[in-house]
């Protein structure tokens, strides 16, 4: 599935997300500045809440209905809806329509799925922003989160990292591989989420990057923590953070 065909605007909404207010909140503001630098005049509804993903994955669907019916209400309009998370984006452009499928409010739902995007398809293939000014010297390690596969996520992410000077994106083994977080997933078969973070970490530090990086704080979450405990050096890092510290670098 693509939403690289999906009109853009310069004035957007902004869903910060769960894990933004909880854990967080630099991506966020890193969001924002990207954003701004883009030429984005910024809506941040401060009654959104969550998209509903944790119920719909449990197989609640009618709790995540209720979530989704008042992130409708909450990002009603016309403009774009950005997300700074893959799978916040793809249950709100996927997930959802799959949900509402028997429900009448299908319409107002399919209008929401229609406006919505990830961060770095929205810069790349909504306003149609080709690469990134400033440096940033590190070497990182690109994660490709499941639920941006079959979008312009991944590319239109690393399109934008590549061309920023002084950073080197480090190729791994098994790059297609989960990292074995999968929201609820991790909480219902807590040692095989941890063997394949532990799986992934291997394959991303052989080769000896300073940051792994995604477009997925959830997979950030999963994989700086696992790397933590191990005592790996490696450190998560959201690209939009990449983006906004080599803005700082850019006169």
């Amino acid at each position: 599935m693509t939403i690289s065909s999906r009109p853009a605007g310069r004035s957007v909404q902004l869903m910060a997300t769960c894990l933004c207010d909880a854990f967080f909140d630099s991506v966020a503001k890193a969001t924002v500045e990207v954003l701004e630098h883009a030429g984005c005049d910024i809506e941040f509804p401060e009654n959104q809440t969550c998209c509903g993903q944790p119920a719909f994955n449990c197989g609640d669907w009618p709790a995540s209905r209720e979530v989704m019916r008042h992130t409708v209400k909450v990002f009603e309009g016309e403009k774009p809806v950005v997300v700074p998370s893959g799978s916040c984006a793809a249950m709100l452009f996927h997930g959802a329509v799959l949900e509402f499928e028997k429900e009448t409010d299908l319409p107002a739902v399919k209008h929401l799925a229609s406006r919505s995007w990830e961060l770095a398809d929205f810069l790349v293939n909504g306003l149609g922003i080709q690469s990134w000014p400033g440096r940033f010297p590190a070497r990182i390690a690109f994660h490709r989160a499941c639920h941006t596969r079959g979008t312009g996520s991944g590319d239109a992410a690393l399109q934008l990292l590549q061309s920023i000077q002084g950073l080197e994106v480090v190729p791994f083994g098994e790059a297609e591989q989960c990292c074995g977080f999968g929201g609820t997933f991790s909480v219902s078969f807590p040692h095989v989420s941890s063997s394949m973070g532990c799986l992934k970490l291997e394959h991303i530090t052989a080769g000896n990057p300073d940051f792994v990086v995604s477009g997925d704080m959830s997979c950030l979450m999963h994989l700086g923590g696992l790397a933590e405990r191990s005592g790996k050096p490696v450190k998560p890092l959201h690209f939009a953070q990449i983006l906004q510290s080599a803005l700082h670098t850019h006169a």
